[in-house]
């Protein structure tokens, strides 16, 4: 019986190499896309067609209404989403783009998936390099998430602990764009930009740390900006 693994999915270019590899590693993938009452809903159809490319056992979509607390501009149409930061000082502060404890919420409900169709795996596409300065995508985190689930669920209790796997944590931005290229991951139908435009808007903190990754990989992103990536 193929081994089973519930792969966070958001649409975004991290999180699907991250599932690409548990495919790699022969998982069978069972995805999971939440709708947390982000601006737009251009990274869920992403979702849905790296899903498809993946030949995904099963799919789900869930919708968890975080915008009701406000507290992000991913989630408040009233706060305005940061661009224009030099690249060399991203990550140096949380931005306004943090949504409150969303990976441990996220991870809670993943873990609850596995548990309920008896997968050992939860893949998540977190990376603490290259990357916007958010508390739960630090090593120490993953670490303390993995202690808890250790402890949380009667599959661990009875011998069979579920692990969190974060194969792109140390990774810079290059080279999980290599390790995708290796893994045929189609970048063309991903969705990074914070904002939810027909074009990526090249100027979040998301799009410029994908564009600094496809630059340094020598690699053209497959995507199109509203501005021209090559006069920046």
């Amino acid at each position: 019986m193929k081994k089973k693994a519930v792969c966070l999915l958001s649409g975004g270019l991290d999180s699907s190499v991250s599932a690409y590899i548990a495919k790699n590693q022969d998982y069978e993938i069972y995805a999971l896309t939440i709708n947390y009452g982000q601006r737009h809903n251009r990274e869920i159809e992403s979702a849905k067609e790296i899903a498809t490319s993946l030949n995904a056992k099963k799919h789900v979509l869930l919708d968890v209404e975080l915008n009701k607390f406000k507290g992000s501009s991913l989630t408040d149409r009233d706060m305005n989403i940061e661009t224009n930061h030099k690249i060399e000082d991203i990550g140096k502060i949380i931005p306004s783009t943090y949504v409150p404890a969303r990976n441990t919420i996220f991870l809670s409900i993943a873990l609850a998936f596995a548990e309920s169709i008896n997968a050992n795996t939860v893949f998540i596409g977190a990376t603490s390099t290259d990357y916007s300065g958010y508390p739960d995508c630090r090593p120490e985190y993953f670490e303390a998430f993995q202690k808890m689930a250790d402890v949380a669920t009667k599959n661990s209790i009875e011998g069979k602990k579920i692990q969190i796997k974060t194969p792109l944590l140390y990774l810079s931005k290059k080279d999980i764009i290599l390790r995708g290229t290796e893994l045929n991951v189609p970048f063309e139908k991903t969705w990074s930009c914070y904002k939810g435009d027909k074009l990526a808007c090249g100027r979040c903190d998301s799009c410029l740390l994908r564009l600094k990754g496809f630059k340094e990989a020598n690699i053209v992103d497959p995507i199109k900006y509203q501005i021209d990536p090559e006069s920046e």
